[in-house]
């Protein structure tokens, strides 16, 4: 039996990468360059490896810049883009249905606790989740799983009883190595990954109902 949902944030609440890329591209774009997707992909939902942006097109263009003014400029283009971003669909009606059915609900995600207790706040949701497991609270980010045990020890819920819903290769990794059922909800950026270790990829929640999608994970990988 499922007894908690447990959300990614950024591509699952909101769609926070796509512009993220986007506002880089903008700046490799003004200065002749280009940032490749694929690289860009490496670093979505954690990643085993640091990226730099603004060192890489540095490097890329073999000159220094304007560091400070750049970076700036761009962060508060992207922040202004996430501000007005909608909750991705079907992401309130899951949590509204996972308080119905009696559900623990988290969230888990490789960004820092500012950025995301901030935007769930601004969107008056902080207060429906009953743990929020950030960067800050582990040693090791996503693929690794200690965001979501951290998540189920403060739950105290056994992994094989909840269910992550993801959008990115490294976070099904980290799902799925912490022992839990994982959705596959792919966005703009993470839509050619390999996502075939999720247990059921979808389009969107939207695309079937919190009681329907527990029944399907249940046949599939039935619990006592």
């Amino acid at each position: 039996m499922i007894e908690a949902l447990i959300f990614d944030f950024d591509g699952v609440i909101i769609d926070t990468e796509t512009p993220a890329y986007e506002t880089w591209q903008e700046v490799f774009n003004a200065n002749n360059a280009k940032l490749d997707r694929s690289i860009w992909q490496r670093i979505i939902g954690g990643g085993a490896e640091k990226f730099d942006a603004y060192q890489h097109l540095e490097e890329t263009l073999g000159a220094r810049l304007s560091s400070d003014a750049i970076k700036m400029a761009r962060r508060a283009r992207y922040e202004a883009i996430v501000r007005s971003s909608p909750l991705l669909p079907g992401v309130v009606d899951y949590i509204q249905d996972a308080h119905t059915l009696g559900l623990k609900i988290g969230v888990a995600s490789s960004s820092n606790r500012d950025w995301v207790e901030g935007h769930l706040a601004e969107r008056d949701l902080l207060g429906l989740f009953h743990c929020v497991i950030t960067s800050d609270d582990v040693e090791n980010i996503k693929p690794n799983p200690d965001i979501y045990l951290a998540a189920m020890s403060r739950l105290n819920i056994s992994p094989d009883r909840a269910v992550a819903i993801e959008d990115s290769f490294n976070g099904i990794v980290a799902a799925k190595m912490a022992g839990m059922n994982c959705v596959a909800i792919p966005n703009q950026m993470t839509l050619d990954m390999p996502l075939g270790k999720a247990d059921l990829q979808l389009n969107a929640l939207s695309d079937i109902g919190l009681k329907d999608l527990l029944d399907a994970l249940t046949r599939l990988s039935p619990c006592d």
